[in-house]
């Protein structure tokens, strides 16, 4: 007669079940070293563009040093909690996520302050937040969700039609609030993201088409309805023709051009730079960050900003093709297109190769609002990774029968 008293597993399964703590040895390191460069470097470039400007410090040269050394601090614990929570529970609180991003949004419009034109913000306790930036992580998560609910256990991976527009729906509530503020610089980056994670959750290509049909006809109609604040308007046409208003909308744009020109190869040196120094770049700690790197820090100096900020998106789509289940793969895909187009957008208006649209530089303009969703968004990223990784460990061997025959 045979009797099983117990049961074996592999050895490599009892020591990731033992030491769970050495997962943290497997974070995605490029992806961690890359996004607390940008943190470092963001608060050294905000000090520089803020350290001679009085009206905004108030006097203390290092007030805003300060608080984005607290901005960055707060996120990296942001990052750390999300990254070590189980993914089950990363699933089940994503619909609480969706819900408190929706109800930041309805806030603003209730009782938010209006800033640059744009009804975006809370004051909370002498604390300012804007939920749009949440609200970006928030959608991804949201859509990514609705696909990998609705994928398990169907015998087909292609996303169909209620699946897709479920997606659109999830994204449909934040982007009318987001448009109702108005926010425009937020809904172009919104747009592109929701249009990233269609195409990543594998939909038909004709639905790509219909959203970017439907994007063009929503601006035109838009611009052609007096939609638009004049002032968006204006900038647009700056954008076009930046010497047809130079001392209004223009003003920005033709200034950070100087800004980014004056720097040539190797820059006119940290805090040197002439037109940081004076203050002519409107909003340079937070939109324009971008033209202190280039004037202070020259071509070498900016090209290190974009290749950092090109590790990240990297690493995210890497993150997104190695994951084994749907919800890692369309989420991780989502925060690199988010990432990517704010990216190029916030670079490209400093540059001059795109409209001024008031979006920030991710892990690098003051503010903890975007800083907060961005380090959020880089937890997901590593806790997809960490159980990318860890899958085929975690996956008991068959138990082996120990038998006793007696």
């Amino acid at each position: 007669m045979a009797t099983v008293v117990g049961t074996r597993t592999s050895a490599r399964s009892r020591r990731v079940a033992s030491t769970s703590w050495l997962r943290w040895r497997d974070l995605d390191l490029a992806l961690l070293v890359a996004v607390v460069l940008l943190g470092m470097l963001g608060c050294v470039l905000v000090w520089s563009a803020t350290v001679n400007r009085d009206d905004l410090t108030g006097g203390d040269p290092k007030a805003f040093l300060a608080k984005q050394i607290v901005n960055l601090g707060i996120g990296i614990g942001l990052m750390v909690v999300v990254a070590a929570t189980d993914h089950r529970w990363v699933r089940i609180l994503a619909p609480i996520g969706y819900a408190m991003a929706v109800v930041g949004l309805v806030l603003v419009l209730v009782m938010g302050t209006t800033i640059n034109g744009s009804r975006s913000w809370l004051m909370i306790g002498g604390l300012s937040l804007q939920p749009s930036e949440l609200a970006k992580l928030a959608v991804v998560v949201g859509m990514a969700l609705v696909v990998a609910e609705r994928s398990e256990g169907r015998w087909r991976d292609r996303v169909g039609t209620i699946d897709v527009l479920l997606m659109l729906a999830v994204a449909a509530l934040p982007a009318v609030l987001i448009l109702t503020q108005p926010d425009l610089g937020t809904m172009l980056v919104l747009s592109a993201t929701v249009f990233g994670v269609v195409a990543a959750s594998g939909a038909h290509r004709r639905w790509l088409a219909v959203l970017a049909g439907s994007g063009v006809l929503v601006a035109v109609f838009a611009v052609a309805t007096g939609f638009l604040e004049q002032y968006q308007v204006d900038r647009f046409l700056a954008f076009t023709d930046p010497g047809r208003d130079p001392r209004g909308a223009g003003y920005n744009v033709e200034q950070a051009r100087i800004a980014v020109g004056n720097g040539g190869l190797f820059g006119q040196g940290l805090f040197d730079g002439s037109q940081t120094s004076s203050g002519f770049v409107p909003e340079q700690h937070t939109d324009f960050v971008f033209t202190v790197a280039g004037e202070e820090l020259g071509l070498v100096g900016a090209a290190f900003v974009i290749a950092l900020l090109g590790i990240v998106i990297w690493r995210a789509l890497m993150i997104a093709s190695r994951s084994d289940d749907v919800f890692g793969r369309i989420a991780a895909a989502g925060i690199a297109c988010w990432f990517g187009f704010q990216a190029f957008q916030n670079i490209g208006m400093c540059v001059g190769i795109m409209p001024v649209t008031g979006v920030p530089l991710p892990f690098v303009s003051y503010g903890g609002s975007s800083m907060f969703a961005g380090m959020l968004a880089v937890g997901l990223l590593q806790n997809i990774h960490l159980r990318t990784i860890s899958a085929p460990a975690s996956r008991m061997q068959p138990a082996k029968r120990v038998l006793v025959r007696g």
